[in-house]
């Protein structure tokens, strides 16, 4: 390394324009003092992933990865955390020397997120992907081992199927079609659908208890949410949880505990803008 104090990280995705972290990990580097660190969105296909990350220096302290490569990037890594393991997605890469240790925030980031003080006795997750693994890490770890989850098709939900072999818990799989008579009754209810996708059960709800996190924070609020709160019920954003991974990120590359107030508000004004 040149300057011993010079250190990079990225978010890589494709695409990744739209990306947000950078806004996230650079308002902790300055609130922190970290005047040589730097942050940037590469855009970076699966094809390329290898490429990209064997042609990085002793520079780099990490990368924070998106869909489609949480999965793509675990056998470029010598070590995956055990959670990460289990969940089957990496969102986080940490350079330690020469060797790269794969590790997964976004369960921190359910649970910081729905920053519950109490065990969740029952619980819905909407969708089957990368997501919705790590909400099914979220929820064992706030107590409930049992979730419904709502797919579209049964038959296509054999990664979640078989992450939730891997941690020991044991959803009960059902079609979204019975979503929205079902899911009023869980004490948190987590959507990881795509924007846009929850928008015909919003439709749909009734009269709600629990709580919901909606990971999509595009529209903002979502329509899931809107109709979640005219129903009864909590809503915690989206963004939330955005935040919350992306800060212990911070946490894990620099060392140093995020500034959380201060990604808060970078985020706030990138949202709002």
């Amino acid at each position: 390394m040149t300057d011993a104090a010079q250190r990079r990280a990225a978010v890589l995705g494709h695409p990744v324009a739209h990306s947000l972290s950078p806004a996230l990990h650079r308002a902790a580097y300055a609130a922190l003092g970290l005047t040589t660190w730097r942050y940037d969105a590469v855009d970076v296909t699966e094809d390329g992933l290898a490429a990209f990350v064997g042609g990085r220096d002793e520079s780099w302290a990490g990368l924070s990865l998106t869909m489609p490569l949480k999965q793509t990037v675990i056998p470029l890594l010598d070590h995956v955390e055990p959670l990460a393991e289990v969940v089957g997605a990496v969102n986080t890469v940490l350079f330690q020397g020469r060797t790269l240790v794969g590790a997964n925030t976004d369960v921190h980031g359910i649970v910081a997120a729905l920053g519950l003080d109490r065990p969740v006795t029952s619980a819905a997750v909407l969708g089957a992907g990368a997501t919705a693994s790590s909400t099914l890490a979220a929820l064992a770890q706030l107590g409930c081992t049992s979730p419904v989850v709502y797919v579209r098709a049964v038959a296509r939900a054999g990664g979640l199927m078989r992450a939730a072999h891997r941690m020991g818990v044991t959803p009960v799989y059902r079609t979204l079609d019975a979503a929205p008579t079902e899911i009023g009754r869980a004490d948190v209810v987590v959507s990881t659908l795509p924007p846009y996708a929850a928008d015909p059960l919003a439709a749909l709800l009734e009269h709600v208890e629990g709580v919901l996190l909606d990971v999509a924070y595009d529209p903002r609020p979502t329509a899931l949410s809107v109709a979640w709160a005219a129903a009864g019920g909590a809503v915690v954003a989206g963004e939330q949880m955005l935040l919350h991974q992306a800060a212990e990120q911070v946490r894990l590359m620099t060392g140093r505990p995020a500034p959380l107030a201060a990604m808060a508000a970078a985020l706030e004004d990138k949202l709002t803008a």
